[in-house]
């Protein structure tokens, strides 16, 4: 394993990490879902670097873009719990009552 593989595979898991043990709050939750987008963002635009083939340089764009609106979509969930729950601890949510 190359020492840019261990980097980028550490950097996803620590983030999954941080998303499974790490949930009290939403906004730390957006956060670790934004470092796993990024790490795989950088892992498949060096793979495609490595591969000197234009057929794959679209993925990391193609990426990026859900990477934005996945970002954009959270946001907008953490702006509307914060407004009618008063806070953003994932502890208070309750799925069952709508």
């Amino acid at each position: 394993m190359t020492p840019t593989h261990f980097t980028f595979s550490s950097t996803f898991m620590l983030g999954l990490a941080g998303l499974a043990f790490h949930r009290t709050h939403l906004l730390s939750a957006l956060l670790c879902l934004e470092g796993m987008m990024l790490s795989l963002f950088i892992a498949l635009s060096l793979w495609t670097l490595q591969l000197d083939s234009t057929n794959f340089s679209v993925a990391p764009m193609l990426l990026l873009a859900f990477s934005a609106c996945e970002a954009s979509a959270g946001l907008a969930l953490l702006v509307a719990t914060a407004r009618t729950h008063g806070t953003d601890r994932l502890q208070s949510l309750n799925l069952l009552q709508c």
